[in-house]
């Protein structure tokens, strides 16, 4: 099991582009932390998840 923003899903051995993807995130206004590290952006496609893992996903809004 993976924890994605405090839900549970079964995306371990997945890429976490496919992942955010698949959840329909716009990967250009989000920030994601595994396991309390920020991993950049340069790193969403070699990043694969693993049992246990636990992610956050931070989406930017802009307003004013």
């Amino acid at each position: 099991m993976v924890r994605i923003n405090g839900e549970e899903y079964q995306y371990e051995n997945r890429q976490l582009t496919a992942i955010l993807d698949e959840l329909k995130y716009d990967r250009t206004r989000i920030a994601v932390e595994i396991n309390e590290e920020i991993v950049p952006k340069v790193c969403y496609d070699a990043t694969v998840l693993r049992d246990g893992d636990i992610v956050e996903v931070v989406s930017f809004v802009g307003g004013g």
